[in-house]
């Protein structure tokens, strides 16, 4: 049968900005820099965000699959 894999909550920073002009919200994630996106209000971009370092994640998971080569996993703790 199939492994149940367990899914761990990870916890992201996110620098935030506010455009004065717009008073739009504007975020990136520091530990996944290419996760950035955009907020009417601070909830709003905090919902974009998660899908933003989703996506992010996603697309760097298929692009290993999709190379060639074995690949195997390894932890690191970095303090």
């Amino acid at each position: 049968m199939f492994a149940k894999i367990k899914h761990k909550i990870m916890e992201y920073t996110i620098s935030v900005h506010k455009d004065e002009a717009s008073g739009w919200y504007c975020g990136q994630c520091v530990q996944v820099p290419a996760a950035i996106s955009l907020g009417a209000t601070l909830d709003g971009l905090m919902d974009n965000m998660k899908d933003a370092i989703s996506m992010i994640l996603q697309y760097n998971k298929d692009k290993v699959r999709q190379s060639s080569g074995k690949v195997f996993y390894r932890k690191l703790a970095v303090v």
